[in-house]
């Protein structure tokens, strides 16, 4: 007996491999799910209707059983950070090994299907667990890159999540993997959900956490006016260094030299954000 999984981020990788596989493999009945850890963009739960809607199927909102907050208390009110993520590894990973466990123990072959572009050779997909499970990388496989990602969205219809306006990634609205213009365009764009951030983040300096959100700087201090005049300024300098090193692509001469400004520099979680 065997499954087939696919897990959405509200990304726009995994929602491509989504439309990848719903057009090339009808004959599977795939499982889609999103791992929902509650404290997800806006944007992303519209992201997933307008996928829905492609698949012609839900997709399955694995709930993990302990919420943000009690795990921050678990963890003694520290902050999860690029070098403790456990975020990842309580909100994500564990309700997806929870739905599966009982299957996989059961003798059922498990196919789970990893959105890993072609150009992405410094990313390796999810570790099998457990000797039934099977990790399978489809956009690899098939020389998928992120031009090819773009075209399958558009071409499905979907397009990109409405957040790559202002950010790089989904995932949780305090990701810690965000740069510093992006939590200034979170104070913007969601200002209620950056309050919660500095919030959390209080409550973990009061309790004698070394870390805060985003490197050598409080939330607080990165919301001052003439800070985000800075960081804004910064950022501004960065994209014109960019495009002066980016080369024109002969086979796509009307791509926007500006065009998703905002771009994921690799680091993030794979299970969080692709």
């Amino acid at each position: 007996m065997e499954r087939h999984v696919l897990g959405i981020s509200g990304g726009r990788d995994s929602a491509a491999l989504a439309v990848h596989m719903r057009r090339t493999r009808p004959d599977l009945d795939i499982e889609y799910f999103f791992t929902d850890t509650g404290k997800e963009l806006p944007e992303v739960y519209s992201f997933l209707g307008k996928l829905e809607g492609f698949l012609g199927v839900p997709i399955q909102r694995l709930n993990p059983d302990r919420d943000f907050d009690f795990w921050l208390r678990e963890y003694n009110n520290f902050l999860p950070s690029p070098r403790t993520r456990w975020c990842t590894k309580q909100l994500k990973l564990r309700p997806f090994e929870r739905w599966l466990r009982p299957h996989l123990d059961a003798g059922v072959t498990v196919y789970s299907y990893v959105a890993i572009r072609a150009d992405e050779n410094h990313r390796e997909g999810l570790t099998a667990t457990h000797p039934n499970l099977r990790v399978v990388l489809p956009l690899r496989e098939r020389g998928i890159d992120k031009n090819g990602v773009i075209e399958l969205l558009d071409g499905a219809g979907i397009g990109l999540p409405t957040y790559y306006r202002w950010r790089s990634r989904s995932g949780c609205t305090f990701c810690f993997f965000q740069q510093k213009i992006e939590w200034v365009n979170l104070l913007r764009e969601h200002p209620d959900a950056f309050e919660e951030a500095k919030k959390y983040e209080k409550n973990a300096l009061d309790h004698g956490s070394p870390f805060t959100w985003t490197e050598r700087e409080s939330l607080e201090e990165l919301a001052q006016p003439e800070r985000i005049a800075d960081i804004e300024k910064q950022f501004q300098i960065r994209q014109e260094r960019l495009k002066a090193r980016r080369r024109p692509n002969a086979l796509r001469p009307d791509e926007a030299i500006d065009e998703m400004p905002f771009q994921d520099d690799g680091a993030g979680c794979l299970v969080c954000h692709k």
